[in-house]
């Protein structure tokens, strides 16, 4: 079986403030198809999806722009950053994504389990900038600016 073919913007019929039950919800609805990573991408194609969950502290939200910390360096049982984060495939997409300027669907974590809906779609972001920094652990992490996509 071949892997799905990469898909920017929406899908189907969801649109911003939608909400979604889980990570396998999003799944099967092809929103965002990783069911634990919270970066769907290809360094060749872009990000398609990523998820705020509120688990990375170098994650920095505003009213009309986010920084999204990149993926990989936490530590499984604590959650805390444990080591530099490198260009992975993940982070490479979103570089990728900021080249191309393709949308990115940015679903938001809401509630923690079990919830009746876990995920709300904020909608549709570009990637505008990215820079490899110091995280608040010490450790270098890749951030990715984020504004709302203008067609």
């Amino acid at each position: 079986m071949s892997p799905k073919a990469p898909v920017f913007g929406h899908v189907g019929t969801a649109r911003a403030g939608d909400l979604f039950a889980s990570r396998h919800e999003l799944a099967e609805r092809g929103q965002h198809r990783p069911l634990r990573a919270g970066v769907c991408a290809t360094a060749q194609h872009g990000a398609e999806s990523i998820i705020l969950a509120d688990q990375y502290e170098d994650d920095e939200i505003h009213d009309d722009y986010f920084w999204y910390a990149g993926h990989g360096g936490r530590d499984p049982k604590t959650g805390r950053q444990a080591t530099d984060q490198i260009l992975t495939h993940r982070n490479q997409g979103l570089v990728r994504s900021q080249a191309t300027g393709r949308p990115v669907r940015v679903f938001r974590r809401i509630a923690a389990a079990p919830a009746a809906q876990q995920f709300r779609y904020e909608g549709l972001f570009q990637v505008v900038a990215h820079e490899y920094v110091t995280g608040k652990s010490g450790y270098r992490v890749w951030r990715f600016r984020l504004e709302p996509w203008r067609a």
